[in-house]
């Protein structure tokens, strides 16, 4: 069944994925990136990827989409008929799908306990996490406590890409024209006015619920991190932006933002003086499994800070451009 349902989805993705390409209409282009988005999420779901499946659907179809809408509002409606020809961009893309498909012919199958990437450090990981940890979410674990030297990696990774964005997008104060010139934002439209004040509080405390029981189900700081952007851009698209602005004010995505960064930074650091190495959080209290519980907690609060900061800061970059 749940096959018959994986068909169903990946026939769908690529229906979409056409439809993307062969549409002049960049608000339905965008639209139906959204769509795609989501039945990737599906997708994930169905392969036991719960938390990639939580951040697609909030990044993807939610936080991206609002992202190409603010764009979208600073250009055509429409996309500008080609002159060249896509024979090459054709052959290139059917080329690499033969490829990938032919790669697949070897793969072991879905599942497959005896597969290579199950024999290496996984059981390693499953049997240790319970032991070392004291709660059972093995993705947690992995992410926050044994692969912890990447996971900050890419939460800088993230805040510079803010940065970058940022400078790219040469944010400033103000209103920007996505809200009107008032920033009154969906005032004049009542249902998605009332419906969405009574998603926000939902969204959000949703939001808080995967970041601080991340241990025990699916979720942690990245998918927090981005749910509750998502909550807080919905409440300013049906608000306006200064009441977004008024909700978290630019100081306190900037500090979101260098302040989650830092603390998971710090917490190594505290580790170390201690008398413990980088990260090694089992010396944060007396019993080890305890101290990496308060360990994981911290990093993975910083991990949700700073990508809320990031993407509340780009939306309110895009926000605040006008029409060119």
């Amino acid at each position: 069944m749940i096959s018959l349902f994986g068909i169903f989805l990946l026939t769908l993705l690529v229906i979409v994925a056409i439809a993307i390409v062969h549409t002049r209409n960049l608000f339905a282009a965008v639209m139906l990136t959204s769509i795609f988005s989501l039945l990737m999420a599906a997708n994930f779901f169905i392969l036991d990827a719960a938390d990639v499946a939580l951040t697609e659907a909030a990044v993807g179809a939610g936080v991206t989409m609002v992202i190409f809408l603010s764009a979208l509002a600073l250009t055509a409606e429409r996309e500008k008929r080609r002159t060249y020809t896509r024979s090459a961009g054709l052959i290139v893309v059917g080329v690499t799908a033969i490829t990938l498909i032919y790669a697949t012919f070897d793969k072991p199958p879905l599942g497959d306990p005896d597969a290579p990437v199950h024999q290496h450090v996984a059981p390693y990981y499953i049997e240790k996490t319970p032991e070392f940890m004291g709660f059972p979410n093995v993705v947690t674990a992995v992410l926050a406590s044994f692969r912890g030297y990447d996971t900050l990696g890419e939460v800088f990774v993230v805040f510079t890409a803010c940065i970058g964005v940022l400078f790219i997008l040469d944010a400033r104060r103000g209103v920007g024209s996505m809200y009107g010139r008032r920033g009154r934002g969906l005032h004049h439209h009542h249902i998605p006015q009332n419906v969405g004040r009574l998603l926000v509080p939902l969204i959000v405390l949703f939001g808080l619920y995967v970041q601080f029981h991340g241990e025990y189900s699916a979720g942690g700081g990245f998918q927090a991190g981005a749910i509750i952007a998502t909550g807080i851009i919905l409440y300013g698209l049906i608000e306006g932006e200064n009441a977004a602005l008024a909700a978290i004010p630019r100081p306190a995505l900037l500090f979101l933002m260098v302040g989650g960064a830092s603390l998971y930074g710090l917490v190594g650091v505290v580790c170390m003086l201690l008398g413990g190495h980088f990260l090694d959080y089992s010396v944060l209290a007396e019993n080890p499994v305890t101290g990496r519980q308060i360990g994981v907690i911290a990093i993975e609060l910083g991990v949700g800070m700073t990508v809320c900061g990031a993407l509340l800061s780009i939306f309110h970059a895009f926000a605040a451009r006008k029409h060119s």
